[in-house]
């Protein structure tokens, strides 16, 4: 039996982006459309895309490696039964997905965008981020979460006046249209450093135990761990207040990996690296189409035409 493109297309996009299983993809043929399509012809259809879009996922690389600005997230994966992760970088236009069986700079060299970008990347402080030269934008959505959990449960005064601190300048920026001007910025941070000098009397750094000493860092508090990221990290705290390209969060790369979560839910695993892959560059191509105004059901019926949306 021979199927039409646009019937590829549409058992990809359900398989692909609705993210069902194979099985409820072919009950549907069979039942609302009288098609017979077998778990084969599926993988055939999503390993056919997969191919063709090769040039569009280099292309999507370059892109982010030459912007201005970009999200970086990772979440695990299940792959066969084994631990995984999966990479994404982003931005307003593009979205890249990559899956490897490591989390840090291993991965990130495979997938070839950081070691090429000299923007500013927006990530939630894993470290290994900060292996590569470029400038770092730290999310403040997660130091809010953080403040308030230290505030809550810990008590720490300082943590409740650094959370209010950090929304008003959010605040501020906003009603400054996205970026205060020399002066404004240089109050907020005598004001953000201040309140840092309080803190390590508050919060002080742990003393070293009596006796034979150990090897290694003394082990801190979550506070205390907190506190010193703010202040050795102040200016990829406060980049946001004076570069109108910066957020304040990391909200984009989350949301960019957040159907990652949905997949694993739906399906549970991924059987194989290659599902993995297939899934990664289909996904990316899907979300970069849809920032860019292309809807995912045309989007894929351009793939199986041999065509490429009008922004590439």
């Amino acid at each position: 039996m021979q199927y039409s493109n646009r019937l590829k297309a549409h058992a990809v996009y359900l398989s692909q982006y609705q993210l069902l299983p194979y099985k409820r993809v072919q009950e549907y043929f069979a039942a609302q459309l009288q098609i017979p399509v077998s778990e084969g012809s599926l993988y055939n259809f999503n390993l056919q895309a997969f191919e063709e879009l090769a040039g569009f996922e280099q292309l999507c690389k370059d892109r982010l490696a030459q912007a201005e600005v970009a999200h970086a997230d990772e979440t695990g994966i299940n792959i066969n039964g084994k631990g995984h992760w999966l990479h994404c970088a982003s931005n307003k236009k593009w979205t890249h997905y990559f899956a490897h069986e490591k989390r840090g700079t291993d991965a990130f060299d495979e997938a070839g965008i950081l070691p090429r970008f000299k923007g500013i990347l927006c990530h939630d402080h894993w470290k290994p981020y900060f292996s590569y030269g470029f400038a770092h934008a730290l999310c403040n959505a997660h130091h809010i979460r953080e403040l308030t959990y230290a505030w809550e449960q810990d008590k720490q005064v300082w943590a409740k006046d650094m959370n209010e601190l950090l929304k008003e300048i959010n605040r501020a920026v906003d009603n400054a249209e996205g970026v205060l001007n020399h002066d404004d910025a240089e109050k907020y941070r005598k004001r953000y450093r201040d309140l840092a000098q309080k803190a390590e009397i508050e919060c002080p750094p742990p003393e070293k135990p009596p006796g034979k000493a150990k090897r290694g860092r003394v082990k801190r508090s979550k506070s205390r761990n907190l506190l010193e990221r703010l202040i050795n990290h102040e200016e990829d705290v406060l980049r946001f207040m004076e570069n109108p390209l910066v957020p304040f969060t990391n909200n984009l790369g989350e949301n960019d990996i957040r159907m990652t979560k949905v997949q694993q839910k739906i399906s549970g695993c991924f059987r194989s690296m290659e599902g993995a892959q297939i899934f990664c560059r289909i996904r990316g191509y899907l979300s970069t189409c849809r920032k860019q105004g292309v809807s995912s059901s045309q989007a894929m019926t351009l793939v199986f035409e041999g065509k490429w949306p009008d922004f590439v």
